[in-house]
């Protein structure tokens, strides 16, 4: 049996823990622990993690398909699985054997902290620094947003370099270090559980043996390891949201009926037909692409790259629109908890403006077709 079979396989103990916990998740913004700890139990929090440490061996398109199933569930959930495997994908090329083995055993939750006041959504370029000290560095930093914040074991962090050329350099940087604050707790729109909060380091002391690759490269960590992983990932939540939405809004429509027409359901009426069947359209879209890039990257097609960069893009934007339509077609009743496409609704917001933004990336696509450079 495959790594994904098996990964699959797990996640079936998972999801019933994960549907369980999700609305009062929504309504308290608490963080999904249960998820977590499912995660786990399943041995699934090391799905990434090479075999000689530990882990499951599977590889970050693996992950997505994982996340894309979560995200069916819980908006939140999914977003924090998202962000541990894009992290552990970091730790896996260039952390410890000793890291590694803690993802394998579940007892690490891990991260990305990139996205900065000072660049925003211009992820690989950072203002924050990192200053030799011994043998260790201190970092000075006000990173914008951290998915599951105050909850992660560490932070993958990004700085300028300390003394190299490049764009930064990227460090292992462990939660409770003195000197590492979390402002505020998230209260959002959407993805209400993820713990994304803003956090800042103040004289953050951390062995030099923590960093992450080399002095300077890391963007090319960044565009290696972390953009394909992250990409597909976060594609995997839209897509997932994408498709529970629907699912409720034809659920809904299906099961309520118009009493002064003899009890004629809501799906009878060739308006609602259309737009639930635009959205379907758009969904489906989402998902071929999605799934084309999961096999270009498992390929290794010459395209990769340039589909790495659509893909959240597009899976991002067609959630908007999918679930718009679904709380349109729900009417009124959609307002409400009980038909449970708003909460879907909510969390699809995020996936546009999270960085890469749907804009950046956009960019980046179309300097690519034209045969510009992405950066410079």
């Amino acid at each position: 049996m495959s790594v994904r079979a098996q990964a699959l396989e797990r996640l079936e103990t998972v999801l019933p823990v994960v549907a369980e916990q999700a609305a009062r998740v929504d309504k308290t913004a608490a963080f999904p622990e249960e998820t977590i700890k499912a995660l786990r139990t399943a041995g699934l929090m090391g799905l990434i993690t090479p075999a000689a440490h530990g882990g499951m061996g599977g590889s970050p398109t693996d992950a997505a398909v994982l996340v894309e199933r979560i995200a069916r569930e819980c908006g939140s959930s999914a977003m924090v699985a998202c962000m541990h495997w894009s992290g552990a994908a970091v730790i896996a090329a260039f952390g410890s054997p000793e890291v590694n083995r803690e993802i394998a055993a579940g007892r690490h939750l891990s991260t990305l902290a990139f996205s900065e006041a000072g660049s925003r959504s211009h992820f690989w370029a950072p203002v924050s620094t990192a200053t030799a000290a011994g043998d260790d560095v201190v970092l000075d930093a006000t990173k914008s947003w951290a998915t599951s914040a105050r909850n992660a074991t560490a932070y993958v962090w990004s700085s300028k370099p300390m003394a190299a050329e490049g764009f930064s350099t990227i460090w292992l940087v462990e939660q409770n270090r003195p000197g590492l604050s979390v402002p505020a707790p998230f209260d959002g729109l959407g993805l209400r559980g993820n713990d994304s909060a803003p956090v800042t380091a103040k004289g953050v002391r951390i062995p030099k043996k923590n960093m992450l690759g080399e002095d300077g490269k890391g963007f090319d960590v960044m565009m290696g390891v972390v953009l394909p992983a992250f990409q597909i990932m976060n594609a995997a939540c839209s897509i997932g949201l994408s498709e529970a939405a629907l699912a409720r809004a034809a659920a809904h429509l299906t099961s309520t009926s118009f009493a002064h027409m003899g009890g004629s359901p809501l799906s009878d009426l060739p308006t609602v037909r259309a737009y639930l069947a635009k959205a379907k359209v758009k969904a489906d879209m989402a998902r071929t692409h999605w799934e084309d890039t999961l096999a270009a990257i498992d390929g290794g097609r010459a395209d990769t790259m340039l589909r790495v960069l659509e893909v959240k893009a597009a899976a991002a934007e067609t959630a908007l629109e999918v679930t718009a339509i679904c709380m349109r077609v729900c009417g009124g009743a959609a307002f409400s908890k009980a038909v449970a496409v708003e909460p879907r609704f909510r969390d699809a917001q995020a996936g546009s403006v999270m960085g890469p933004t749907s804009d950046v990336l956009y960019d980046f696509i179309g300097k690519a077709t034209l045969g510009l450079p992405l950066f410079g």
